[in-house]
């Protein structure tokens, strides 16, 4: 085997990305501290051809050296918009029509397997600090909870690594709905 060139795996430029069609699935940042997490969840919403982020509170926005860093120059592919409050999101979110869901560990969770995201649907993934999580407060918000399943010792995984998940498994799910 040999691995391919950059050349050689014909992606799309920044251009051509803004005017391709995206899933219906946006992704929200609540008060996630990390720059580096939030350049890397710009990459991996970049992968999946994500519609949008929304950076709420204290979550960086580009242009910062920082977010560069991780997300390679995603943060000029994906659009996104920056909210002082978790909640001005979720309440702009649900009057666009939106699903919006969190990712936590909560009471009557779905795990992420058994989710399936329902055809001509718009969704939103938000995720949340590193420390304490999605806020109870958006939690509540949410029109319910996706959790994905763990057999280790810890209770989390990194914020980035999570986005990752989750949005591979969501837009996989969502584009076999399409095909």
């Amino acid at each position: 085997m040999r691995k391919l060139k950059v050349t050689e795996l014909n992606r799309m430029t920044v251009d051509e990305f803004k005017k391709a069609e995206r899933l219906h699935l946006t992704v929200v940042l609540d008060e996630v501290r990390s720059l580096y997490n939030v350049g890397s969840v710009f990459r991996s919403s970049d992968a999946f051809c994500i519609e949008k982020l929304y950076l709420c509170g204290i979550t960086a926005t580009p242009p910062h050296p920082e977010i560069h860093k991780t997300a390679l120059g995603a943060e000029d592919s994906v659009d996104w918009i920056y909210k002082k409050s978790t909640m001005d999101a979720i309440n702009e979110l649900h009057d666009n029509g939106y699903v919006v869901l969190a990712i936590e560990q909560v009471e009557g969770s779905t795990m992420l397997q058994n989710f399936m995201p329902e055809k001509d649907k718009a969704y939103a993934i938000v995720f949340g600090n590193e420390v304490k999580g999605v806020q109870q407060q958006v939690v509540d918000a949410c029109d319910g909870c996706i959790e994905i399943p763990q057999y280790g010792t810890k209770h989390s995984l990194n914020v980035s690594v999570t986005a990752g998940i989750v949005l591979w498994e969501i837009s996989k799910k969502m584009r076999d709905k399409t095909l």
